[in-house]
């Protein structure tokens, strides 16, 4: 049986078409209250919201985030698995500052201003925030640009 990989051209990469690998995610968190109150401001600028919650559903209680018609990112309440290092996709250097700026305000520390990361590759633009529970956060642009290194 053949399969067709999904694939989409993806916001923050300079018109790259690539396969979309994670379909979603959901981590654990110690407070969900602080964490949601966390991702809803950090992930604002990204054009991420809440999209759902799940309050009846004991083994499954959090909050979805995405895109508008997407559930990409969970939290739910319950023993942690971390910390770990999650990395959403920005659309532009703006948008990784906003994120970063966002994050601050909302509690989180600081793990990397807004910057190139050349080491990953020229264009990598990127911040990193620690959330609530300890995991390292990340908002990255993908500029594929030839004038991505200024």
């Amino acid at each position: 049986m053949s399969h067709q990989p999904s694939t989409s051209r993806v916001a923050g990469t300079s018109g790259l078409e690539r396969r979309v690998f994670v379909d979603h995610l959901t981590i654990r968190v110690r407070d969900l209250a602080a964490s949601r109150a966390f991702y809803e401001a950090a992930l604002a600028p990204l054009g991420v919201e809440v999209q759902e919650t799940r309050p009846e559903l004991p083994d499954d209680a959090g909050v979805v985030f995405g895109p508008a018609g997407a559930e990409d990112f969970c939290i739910s309440e319950g023993q942690q698995s971390g910390p770990l290092h999650i990395a959403f996709l920005a659309a532009g250097r703006d948008e990784v500052g906003a994120f970063h700026a966002a994050a601050l305000a909302a509690g989180g520390r600081d793990n990397g201003a807004p910057g190139l990361r050349p080491h990953y590759h020229e264009g990598y633009y990127a911040a990193y925030v620690i959330d609530p529970d300890g995991n390292n956060v990340e908002a990255v642009f993908h500029d594929r640009s030839p004038s991505a290194t200024g």
